[in-house]
């Protein structure tokens, strides 16, 4: 029996078999059935049980693969790489610059990274719990246009599974309008690690979203932020926000680093403003 599933499973990866997703999930769940079965046969699962359960979870995965097309995977493995690279950048301490420190503890740090250029980091606590950053900075995304002036308008173009979305976001004007309206295309992707979270992201492109008239098409990333309660006191939480974008057209650099790392400023007040105003039961509504 079991031979003949790997082999039904086997045949749904042929190319004139791979749209047969009924197939494929009924292979699976007949796999397990059958190493259940097995198993329960004696008092422990033998070796070759578990090296199959372990092939099969593999297979599992594979399967859930081919559910997506090869754009929607190229958009999740691009989240994934936004995420590993910004990671990266915030996990060497080396080289580190303070841009500012406010009364408050807030602080902005700067520094050059090879490839990516200026990036800025933002330190905060939240007088919240992680949940409620979580529902705030991801799952009422497409809100902060309401609470965040530096933001017109996020709107959610395409959701790739659970994780992973395509964003366009159209961003106001700044510095006294010497920096003109920008908007961002970006691929986003969240991700929860026992009690840690890290929300990443960086520019794509996205057919249905071209550029437009009068707006000009800036690049995130690679961007994160991530999110833990913080030690000791776990109704507050440590956010640390990596900041990379190209603004693109002729700016100084000088009105650029002020505005970055004044956003991150703002953004951290206003975001303290709208969980103030806002408590997570009324946040749901």
């Amino acid at each position: 029996m079991l031979l003949a599933t790997f082999k039904l499973c086997a045949g749904s990866s042929y190319r004139h078999m791979r749209n047969m997703k009924g197939l494929r999930q009924q292979a699976v769940m007949a796999i397990g059935q059958e190493l259940n079965r097995r198993a329960l046969g004696g008092p422990t699962p033998s070796a070759w049980i578990n090296q199959v359960r372990r092939r099969s979870s593999l297979l599992g995965s594979r399967l859930e693969e081919t559910l997506y097309s090869d754009q929607e995977l190229a958009y999740l493995r691009q989240g994934e790489e936004a995420m590993q690279k910004a990671l990266g950048i915030l996990s060497n301490q080396e080289g580190w610059k303070k841009e500012s420190q406010q009364d408050n503890g807030d602080k902005v740090m700067s520094k050059v990274v090879p490839d990516v250029g200026k990036v800025f980091r933002l330190e905060v606590v939240v007088d919240q719990p992680m949940e409620r950053l979580y529902e705030e900075l991801v799952e009422r995304m497409e809100a902060m246009g309401e609470w965040n002036p530096s933001v017109k308008e996020i709107k959610v173009l395409q959701k790739i599974g659970k994780d992973t979305v395509i964003t366009h976001e159209l961003a106001a004007e700044a510095a006294g309008s010497l920096v003109g309206p920008r908007d961002f295309v970006s691929v986003r992707c969240a991700k929860r690690r026992g009690s840690t979270c890290v929300l990443a992201g960086m520019a794509t492109d996205f057919g249905n979203m071209p550029e437009q008239k009068g707006v000009i098409r800036a690049e995130h990333g690679p961007t994160c932020m991530v999110l833990h309660p913080l030690a000791g006191s776990p109704s507050k939480t440590k956010l640390t926000w990596l900041l990379s974008i190209d603004l693109k057209g002729w700016l100084p650099k000088s009105i650029i680093n002020q505005v970055l790392s004044q956003t991150q400023v703002d953004f951290a007040n206003h975001l303290r403003k709208r969980l103030e105003s806002y408590p997570a039961s009324e946040a749901r509504c």
